[in-house]
């Protein structure tokens, strides 16, 4: 259940109206609010002065209308007491702090779940509705291993990439770590799209994690929307990291709006003739973070903190819930490393920390996270197949490699 409020002060309604009226436009509503000073000036103005400012027709004939604009209010209002779902306005503590520096923030976020979520160090994971096997692979174990560092994945709920960033990040046997995913909608809270992502929603929920929508609660997607929840995904997170993706993804206007926003952008790399991912190599091309282990983006985002604004910052050292403050990473590593928790992950710490014994080494070093088959192992190394075999199986009871559909493959 939702918090209950109980009652919108009269600013509250008059900026849930203009919403209503502009239809969620946001250069109408800023638009309003910067000729006006207050939502309620500007709703209570005349639908002339409105049409001085260049408003749309359609927002002109809603705001003629005040009675319809009321019950859509009373609506929301009486779904707010049931608790159905929240509502967090700009001027508001708990909205996070970190959409207010981006260039056009929502003056609202209507949010099911745990909205603490919000102001907690997020990292995005985006990329390709239709995934190869290995990219689903690797976009789990990142957002798992990310998670079990102690921050939270932002995805946008599509499917493909995004279901398995926040499927990686519920996959926590600890229940300190559950729940660490937030899901950016392209529609209105209470439409769940795609729609059998219902159970998905409701795992989100459950576990402890938040779903949020800027738009009204009964929008139905539209091509126009998911951009707009892609700069929520790219405004709400410190990095954004592109598992897999075409050049015409969606997922490249998520990067490239991070870039915009003053943030890193990680790429992971894929085969040369992987049209798939032509997308995450365009963007290393043009200046994005190369990764092949999430590690790396932890030891990165790091060196950035603290972000832009103090109170941002207390939230996301309070979120890694270390007691070195000045280095919260280091403490990510020391505190797994006594705890075993990230035992469960399918990526192990970084190749730098992985102690290989000398007599395997030959092995290990002809293995990557595609995978090679045995009988192009033997062609490289000229190892006899029974003692092959024998060092692949040591290399596996070490944890350090796995094997796929009969492929060797680092981890």
């Amino acid at each position: 259940m939702m918090a209950v409020t109980s009652s919108l002060s009269n600013e509250q309604r008059a900026v849930l109206a203009l919403w209503t009226e502009v239809n969620a436009s946001l250069s109408a509503y800023h638009r309003l609010i910067t000729s006006f000073g207050t939502a309620e000036l500007a709703w209570y103005a005349k639908v002339d002065a409105w049409r001085q400012l260049g408003i749309h027709h359609s927002h002109l004939a809603r705001h003629e209308q005040p009675e319809h604009t009321q019950a859509s209010i009373d609506k929301i209002q009486q779904a707010l007491i049931e608790g159905r779902y929240g509502l967090l306005f700009a001027d508001q503590p708990d909205y996070p702090a970190q959409l207010s520096q981006i260039y056009d923030p929502p003056p609202l976020l209507f949010y099911r779940g745990n909205k603490s979520r919000l102001r907690q160090a997020q990292i995005a994971i985006v990329g390709s509705r239709k995934p190869t096997a290995h990219a689903q692979k690797i976009t789990f174990d990142i957002a798992q291993y990310l998670a079990q560092a102690g921050y939270i994945i932002t995805s946008g709920l599509a499917m493909g990439v995004d279901k398995r960033a926040h499927l990686g990040a519920l996959a926590q046997a600890d229940a300190e770590y559950q729940g660490r995913t937030i899901g950016v909608m392209g529609t209105g809270i209470e439409v769940n799209y795609p729609n059998h992502h219902d159970k998905l929603f409701a795992q989100i929920i459950e576990q402890g994690g938040c779903i949020i929508s800027e738009l009204l609660p009964h929008t139905m997607p539209h091509k126009h929307t998911f951009p707009r929840r892609n700069r929520l995904v790219a405004g709400l997170s410190l990095a954004t990291i592109v598992t897999e993706a075409t050049i015409q993804s969606g997922s490249l206007i998520t990067a490239r709006l991070t870039s915009e926003q003053g943030k890193q952008v990680f790429a992971i790399p894929s085969h040369i003739d992987n049209s798939n991912a032509e997308g995450c190599h365009h963007l290393i091309r043009e200046g994005a973070t190369l990764i092949y282990h999430p590690q790396q983006v932890l030891e990165d985002i790091n060196s950035q903190l603290p972000y832009n604004s103090h109170s941002f910052q207390s939230n996301v050292l309070s979120t890694l819930s270390r007691s070195q403050t000045e280095n919260p990473l280091e403490n990510v590593s020391s505190s797994t490393a006594d705890t075993g928790k990230l035992a469960s992950s399918n990526i192990k710490p970084s190749p730098s920390a992985i102690v290989v014994p000398e007599h395997l080494m030959l092995v290990y070093e002809q293995l990557d996270w595609h995978g090679q088959d045995l009988d192009a192992l033997i062609i490289a190394t000229k190892l006899a197949t029974p003692q092959l075999i024998g060092q692949l199986m040591e290399l596996e009871l070490l944890g350090i490699i796995s094997v796929q559909g009969g492929r060797y493959l680092r981890v």
